[in-house]
């Protein structure tokens, strides 16, 4: 090791003394950039920062509110000859003509076409309507008209 060191003194010296020399060279001329142009690094970090903070806001503010939610639901399809289940129309109470006003309703009938069918008025209609409803516990016609055909009330 010591022959090394004797073979090539001189150019390890001189390449430590370059590495110091570059090592102060690149020392000054950062010392010279910080301390000629702080202002400039200054004001450059701070529009850095705001233009990170505005690009962040304005992906916030463009996302969109409202997300897309999937239902997904059951659909019963008969294939077979349909059979009334009179357990669930005994269990349920339901009367002959509320069974006629929950067929019209799953045809598509209006309240007034019912009522013309039926040969009722219109209030008559809207009570029947509203006791099917009670006791399928539904709130809307197309939700009576579901609940029905999956209790097998109506084909």
């Amino acid at each position: 090791m010591r022959e090394f060191f004797q073979k090539y003194k001189s150019t390890i010296l001189y390449g430590f003394s370059l590495a110091v020399l570059l090592f102060l060279m690149k020392w000054l001329e950062f010392r010279l950039i910080v301390i000629d142009h702080a202002l400039e690094i200054y004001i450059g970090s701070i529009a850095v920062v705001f233009t990170a903070l505005g690009i962040w806001l304005a992906l916030k503010l463009t996302k969109p509110k409202k997300e897309t939610i999937i239902v997904e639901k059951e659909i019963y399809v008969n294939d077979a000859e349909f059979v009334q289940d009179r357990n669930q129309l005994e269990k349920l109470n339901l009367s002959k003509r509320e069974m006629e006003v929950l067929e019209l309703i799953a045809q598509g009938c209006s309240n007034q076409e019912i009522a013309s069918q039926l040969f009722v008025s219109l209030p008559t209609i809207k009570t029947h309507s509203s006791k099917l409803f009670e006791k399928l516990d539904v709130n809307r016609r197309t939700q009576a008209v579901e609940k029905a055909k999956r209790l097998r009330l109506i084909p």
